[in-house]
């Protein structure tokens, strides 16, 4: 209440501001206006006035910046994001916070998958006391392993009771439909804290689209057409345009802006980037330039990252927008066609000037439990690996994982030899093995399959941070390679690691869940694209061999996929073994 009275008092003109910015044009994202001769004045972290003139709030200890007809728009917000991958929140802000981003709302199901609560809340602690907000989903936790599959529901009911999280993060349709029993009861809990349920409805169209709806999902990140965009808009589901380091759909969908419809419910979001994608193009700021370059509205990209996002949250109340009483989350930027940062100012502090920052983020120091996360004891051998037969017969069907894209799969059935009780795989055809090792919930267990077209064709490949699971997944030509890469990661605790020859020939220690490297950002793109280098050395031709590796896991993108327990098909939902 204190607050609020001196942030009464300044509008007033009884008590002099803390910052104003004066003589900027300011792009306001509730009418759509551009207002020439536009003064803002703060108090503490909110606005307290803002108008033509702000003169009345000034005072001898206000500091004035003149935008000297700059324009001032709202500080940038990523509504889906995945901080809990690759780097720490300090080393990923130095780049990200200086562009203009003062809010992101991120995932949180990396940390679950494989460190439970307390890992979710020492992730969501490494956030705080931030020069920018953060805020978080709680996690879902749809999995091809029935193990990870869910969250306890007193796990959920004490992540929603923080103000932080604002709702359940992205949840696949297929598996929703699938195993209704296991996400109706949760998504029932979270609606009742009045939080939003984030979705995620790749490839479901018609009846299952309108299905997924039916559950309640207010938002979808993978459309990748403007037709599909326009079908989830009809559902009143917001639609969040990707442009990150996993896929970039923003062109292709861009022709939505001819079609006449409301953009009130379309959001700009990265779902994810890398730390090479971060220091050469920026963050959200290279999104919102690229919609005004794809020829949307200069006002309305910017409402696409700012109160789209917000609304959606129900965080409009606070973030979004320039007006009294709302965070001082700002960025001064030359002009409405040029999405520049000349100064970021977050939470009513200037934490940036012309691309430097000025506020470092602060460091976190991670429990011990979130730095041991690899609980694998034994020592792994290359007998791990073998595929064991005991049917009659020279040869055996077998499912096979076939690569379709860098990331899309199928099932394939081959025949193959059996010699000694043992399942035989010709690396030469692109056949090679792929195993998934659980190190958290059962460390150890193993499962091993085949895959084909991955192109590795000597050595082997494997990380710690496969999607959706609490697994270890590796993938080579050489049974000996896949135990060196296993057990080095274990070593490392927690990373991703190339073996050719019985030698590592590129790693990088990711100490945190297992997921997250605590080195400088530098630094880590450097290990990365060793590592990418090292596996195009082995045959792997795909732009991210170690995106395409993680996936594999993963419940979200078709159709076979991997884990300790099985291959998983999405058409049924089933979990399979190697034999056909």
């Amino acid at each position: 209440m204190n607050k609020k009275q001196k942030m009464i008092d300044v509008a007033l003109g009884r008590i002099p501001g803390d910052l104003a910015i004066v003589n900027a044009r300011l792009l306001n994202v509730y009418t759509g206006e551009i207002q020439d001769n536009q003064s803002i004045c703060t108090s503490g972290a909110r606005i307290a006035c803002v108008g033509p003139d702000v003169g009345h709030a000034i005072g001898c200890g206000t500091t004035v910046l003149d935008a000297a007809g700059a324009t001032l728009i709202p500080g940038l917000i990523d509504g889906h994001a995945h901080v809990a991958s690759l780097f720490t929140a300090a080393e990923f802000l130095r780049y990200a916070a200086r562009g203009g981003t003062t809010a992101i709302v991120t995932e949180t199901m990396e940390a679950y998958a494989v460190a439970g609560i307390a890992g979710v809340l020492d992730f969501l602690a490494s956030l705080k006391d931030q020069p920018i907000k953060f805020f978080a989903t709680a996690p879902a936790m749809v999995s091809t392993s029935r193990a990870a599959m869910g969250i306890d529901p007193a796990d959920l009911d004490a992540l929603l009771a923080q103000d932080e999280i604002i709702g359940l993060g992205e949840s696949y349709w297929q598996a929703v439909l699938q195993n209704r029993d296991v996400f109706l009861p949760i998504y029932a809990r979270t609606l009742a804290h009045g939080k939003v349920l984030e979705g995620h409805s790749a490839g479901a169209r018609g009846s299952n689209l309108q299905a997924y709806a039916a559950c309640g999902i207010s938002s979808c990140h993978e459309p990748i057409k403007a037709d599909e965009v326009l079908d989830r808009l009809r559902l009143g589901i917001y639609v969040m345009v990707r442009e990150g380091s996993i896929r970039r759909d923003l062109a292709a969908i861009a022709g939505i802006k001819d079609m006449v419809v409301d953009t009130r419910r379309l959001i700009l979001t990265t779902d994810g980037i890398s730390p090479a994608d971060l220091m050469e193009m920026g963050y959200m700021e290279y999104l919102v330039q690229k919609a005004i370059d794809c020829g949307f509205n200069p006002v309305t990209a910017v409402q696409m990252a700012t109160l789209n996002v917000a609304a959606h949250f129900g965080l409009d109340d606070r973030i979004g927008g320039i007006a009294p009483g709302k965070f001082a989350d700002l960025v001064l930027i030359p002009d409405p066609q040029t999405i520049k940062a000349m100064c970021v100012v977050s939470n009513g502090r200037i934490i940036a000037r012309d691309g430097n920052l000025e506020v470092a983020p602060r460091k976190h120091v991670f429990a011990a439990a979130s730095l041991n996360s690899i609980r694998i004891s034994r020592t792994f051998g290359p007998s791990d690996f073998c595929l064991p037969c005991d049917a009659a017969g020279d040869t055996a069907t077998v499912r096979v994982i076939e690569m379709v894209t860098d990331l899309v799969t199928r099932e394939v059935r081959l025949d193959l030899p059996v010699a000694a009780g043992e399942i035989k795989a010709d690396s030469t055809d692109d056949l090679v093995k792929i195993a998934a090792i659980d190190r958290t919930k059962n460390p150890g267990k193993c499962f091993t399959g085949l895959i084909k077209g991955f192109g590795i064709q000597s050595g082997a490949m494997a990380c710690s941070a496969a999607w959706d699971t609490s697994c270890v997944i590796v993938v080579g030509a050489d049974e000996k390679d896949m135990a060196l890469c296993v057990n080095r990661i274990r070593d490392l605790r927690g990373g991703a690691v190339v073996c050719a020859s019985g030698s590592v020939t590129a790693e990088l220690g990711m100490p945190v869940f297992g997921l997250i490297s605590e080195l400088p950002l530098e630094a880590l793109a450097a290990r990365l694209r060793a590592i990418r280098q090292a596996a195009a050395d082995l045959g792997v031709a795909f732009p991210d061999p170690l995106l395409t590796l993680i996936a594999l896991t993963g419940a979200a993108i078709p159709f076979l996929r991997i884990c300790e327990e099985g291959l998983v098909n999405f058409k049924d939902g089933r979990t399979v073994g190697l034999l056909a």
